[in-house]
């Protein structure tokens, strides 16, 4: 493998996968020859795109997951403008890559990678950890033909039997209630993408294809779909009793244990039961203001002197809330606005303005801020989020999160729009205000 540069220890090969927002690097540890995968996010898409908490969510997620069938992460680091995830190396690929060759697989095959998932997915939810984007280009397949589960970047913590609101995931694999835009049991619609999964592993096609979204859209919401004549009656009424699009009828996780289809050839011993280290979801808050916030130290560019690299993952295992705030080194003020939330809007808008930045509406509450100059941005440039909160009627609160950007600029913005908010006194978190 060719090295094209360093990473803490690691030397850092070729490119083995791409998204959006990150690529995945074969690379090797120095220190003890172990190959590994390197996930490198791209920081600064990250915060341009207000996706700091997805980032969060993933780290968070699997960190707290050690089993067989999932992909294990070993290392966080975080440099200037990355955001490093090193973890295991799983070589045979994609599901996905399989599936396209194959097209289908044999019933002994897919019955154990189906119960590999099932058991997976079933040690995710007993820790409150739901994945939401199950699907073969998600699951990749050891040297030893064992699937792991990887990519979870879409994945929440939440209690169990607490609801979900967001809708996410690939089209072809979401659960009914997930489309429809109601509050769902991530369980459940987990549980749904898997049965997806099986269907395809066995039929070698998807069970709900159309190439108009509202007509998928309509056949999932109806579990409309047609089995292929090879496929045996247990393998249709596992299937049948996983996609029903009632998530209140529809198969639990140990229905499906119990089902005599997957109980044959298959060694129930093999699940991992043992809670004993199972984390306690409130343990794993993302959002803390405590006082175990650490702040990662950044360096410009990556380079092989590891003494510029604070181990994240380290820092993030001794903290008992598993802050992770520092990736992104937030910094918040508040402000006190004796005007409505319009009329806050607007003087954020001016506050910017007289900073030469730019406002973009996020949501009904939430705008980001940032350089309105036409230039290629700096390692100076400033990248703000501004949350109102209403209080009463006429009267609301300003939080604003510096995510990135020049301090003195930071500080400019908020003291420009605390004046125009009638001169209201800034009450801010630390000492954020005090110019270096």
């Amino acid at each position: 493998m060719g090295f094209v540069e360093s990473i803490g220890r690691y030397r850092v090969g070729r490119t083995i996968g791409a998204g959006t927002f990150a690529k995945v690097r074969l690379a090797v540890d120095a220190d003890t020859g172990a190959t590994v995968a390197v996930k490198v996010i791209d920081k600064r898409m990250v915060i341009r795109n207000n996706l700091m908490y997805q980032v969060k969510r993933e780290i968070t997620a699997m960190k707290l997951l050690n089993h067989p069938n999932i992909v294990k992460i070993y290392e966080v680091i975080a440099t200037k403008t990355k955001i490093c995830l090193v973890m295991e190396y799983v070589s045979g690929g994609q599901l996905s890559d399989k599936l396209s060759y194959l097209k289908r697989l044999d019933e002994k095959e897919a019955k154990k990678y189906f119960y590999q998932l099932i058991d997976a997915v079933d040690y995710c939810h007993r820790r409150g950890v739901y994945h939401r984007d199950l699907k073969p280009e998600n699951l990749l397949v050891d040297n030893q033909g064992n699937l792991k589960v990887s990519d979870f970047g879409l994945s929440v913590l939440k209690k169990p039997g607490q609801f979900l609101s967001t809708s996410c995931g690939s089209p072809c694999y979401v659960a009914p209630e997930v489309i429809q835009h109601k509050s769902y049991d991530g369980a459940a619609a987990d549980v749904w993408s898997c049965g997806v999964i099986l269907f395809e592993l066995l039929a070698g096609y998807l069970p709900f294809q159309d190439c108009s979204l509202t007509n998928l859209y309509r056949r999932i919401s109806r579990a409309q779909f047609v089995f292929p004549q090879w496929l045996s009656v247990p393998q249709k009424k596992i299937i049948i009793r996983i996609l029903d699009p009632s998530p209140i009828t529809r198969a639990k996780i140990s229905d499906i244990f119990d089902d005599k289809w997957l109980q044959d050839h298959c060694n129930p011993s093999a699940r991992i039961e043992n809670d004993d280290d199972c984390d306690v979801i409130e343990e794993a808050s993302t959002d803390s203001d405590s006082s175990h916030n650490t702040e990662v130290k950044e360096t410009e560019e990556m380079t092989a002197e590891t003494d510029r690299f604070i181990n994240a993952f380290q820092l993030i295992a001794r903290c008992s809330d598993l802050d992770l705030s520092g990736l992104f080194q937030e910094q918040k003020t508040k402000l006190a606005s004796p005007h409505p939330v319009q009329e806050t809007f607007d003087k954020i808008k001016v506050a910017a303005k007289d900073v030469s930045m730019a406002v973009k509406r996020m949501n009904s509450s939430l705008v980001e801020i940032q350089d309105s100059k036409l230039l290629p941005r700096s390692n100076l440039d400033l990248t703000l989020s501004a949350e109102v909160i209403k209080v009463t009627p006429a009267h609301c609160v300003v939080e604003v999160s510096k995510s990135t950007g020049d301090l003195r600029s930071y500080k400019e913005f908020c003291r420009s729009l605390s004046s125009l908010l009638n001169g209201g006194q800034l009450s801010a978190s630390s000492s954020d205000m005090e110019c270096d």
